[in-house]
């Protein structure tokens, strides 16, 4: 049986995302973010093209890490400027019916009761297709905005984290009942008080005392994703996550990680396939092999060795700019994302240690995760191998160029995807919950923050 394969566009809300220096290419439009031109064209192409969602990836502070500065980020719009993504929702969703939503907001720099709200309200703003990537934070810089000196230790920024999703899972599931809203001319009442919920919380990291602002979105909690692919990571996905980012260099790194998280569900009672995966994967197509590849020889001559450097340097937590090109990176510790580090430890596909020179060339277009390079044909096969012997149920694309690296997506290789069986020719009804699982547009009750909702057994949680 054909594996139906998902798609997600991969953006950012800044120049040149994770393709350093492809913001030069003629036919390149990522300076054009700041307007609201830009984005409601792309959400339309990616309509066109059956795209489960738009992932909008963040970062609250700067890639300083190379070079012990940001210049090297300025020089190279390495994510800098960059502004905030949840201002794009509506736009986004105003133009599309269909579209998911998903924006990057991390857990560490802003308290959970107000991010609640913004949440809810996205949630209604869109129809229910509003997600939120989870993340904990990784860059220094944005501690040290906030008043901190570096952010928290790795494993405690996730400890933080667990405390933040039960506050708002008190908020989301179990402050208001579904029909606690009345509306009831004739009697004047609004809202019915005894159905609206004072939630208590008294964590580690957060006291709350209050009801959520909110009427009950079209999701309530929005659909959950999340990128952590350490040891710690992977626990808070399979306590939280219905979808999780991957950015593997190989299939064989891709398939260990994949499975871990399935026994790993298999052994929290869930089913190993309540989380969907989605690896990195960026594209470069065209109606032949021949254009394909001229095509991506002529990216590359756009390429910034110091700007792909600055980008990883900022994942890994290390200074690249003091190793010689020709060096690995070795063992070493790091408080920023340690999968990042584990995967360019390994050896690359022709059996060689990773150099510097060889991630500063990996990282040139589309950042960490690997390229298919080719005609709509080729491009297919790779997407079905990795499917099948990964174990992966879709895609997250990031750019080249935008938002031609989109349209040719769209144009070329969706086609090819539908006449294989292997991609959706209509869009399921629904909340985004709804569209992903075929399910109900709530939590399940086998996902975590089932367990706060109002009308919940009552179980032993933080």
């Amino acid at each position: 049986m054909t594996r139906e394969i998902r798609l997600n566009a991969f953006d950012m809300n800044c120049v040149g995302h994770q393709s350093p220096g492809l913001w030069r290419h003629p036919s390149d439009r990522s300076w054009d973010y700041k307007t609201i031109g830009y984005w409601t064209h792309l959400a339309k192409v990616l309509e066109r093209g059956l795209f489960d969602g738009i992932f909008l990836a963040d970062v609250l502070g700067v890639y300083d890490v190379f070079g012990g500065n940001h210049n090297a980020a300025l020089r190279n719009s390495t994510q800098l400027p960059v502004n905030d993504p949840m201002m794009l929702v509506s736009a986004i969703a105003a133009v599309t019916e269909n579209l998911g939503i998903g924006v990057t907001a991390a857990t560490a720099f802003e308290h959970p009761f107000p991010f609640a709200r913004r949440a809810s309200t996205l949630d209604h703003l869109t129809g229910g297709r509003f997600a939120w990537n989870v993340v904990t934070g990784y860059l220094p810089s944005a501690a040290r905005a906030l008043g901190d000196d570096d952010q928290m230790a790795h494993s405690d920024r996730y400890d933080h984290a667990d405390d933040y999703m039960a506050v708002l899972y008190k908020l989301w599931e179990g402050s208001w009942e579904d029909d606690a809203v009345l509306r009831d001319r004739v009697s004047g009442i609004f809202t019915d008080p005894a159905k609206v919920h004072t939630v208590e919380h008294n964590g580690p990291h957060f006291k709350v005392s209050a009801v959520h602002l909110c009427e009950p979105s079209p999701q309530r909690t929005p659909f959950i994703y999340q990128a952590g692919s350490s040891p710690r990571g992977k626990r808070f996905a399979i306590d939280h996550a219905e979808a999780i980012f991957t950015a593997a260099p190989t299939k064989q790194v891709l398939a260990a990680n994949v499975k871990d998280v399935r026994d790993q569900l298999r052994a929290a009672g869930r089913d190993p396939y309540s989380i969907k995966v989605f690896q990195m994967l960026t594209v470069v197509t065209d109606e032949t092999s021949e254009k394909a590849h001229a095509k991506h020889d002529e990216y590359l001559t756009y390429t910034s060795d110091e700007g792909a450097l600055t980008l990883m340097s900022g994942w890994m937590g290390i200074d690249l700019s003091k190793y010689s090109l020709d060096d690995p990176i070795g063992d070493v510790d790091s408080n920023a994302i340690k999968s990042t580090i584990e995967a360019f430890n390994q050896e690359s596909d022709n059996g060689r240690v990773w150099r510097v020179r060889d991630i500063a060339a990996w990282g040139g277009i589309g950042g960490l995760g690997p390229r298919a390079v080719g005609s709509p044909a080729e491009v297919a096969d790779t997407m079905q191998e990795w499917i099948q012997e990964a174990d992966i149920d879709g895609f997250n694309l990031p750019y080249a160029i935008t938002p031609g690296s989109f349209e040719n997506v769209v144009e070329f290789l969706v086609p090819e995807l539908q006449r294989r069986g292997a991609y959706k020719t209509q869009y399921t009804p629904g909340t985004l919950r709804k569209k992903i699982f075929g399910t109900g547009d709530y939590l399940p009750k086998s996902h975590r923050g089932f367990r706060y909702r109002y009308d919940a057994a009552p179980v032993a949680v933080a």
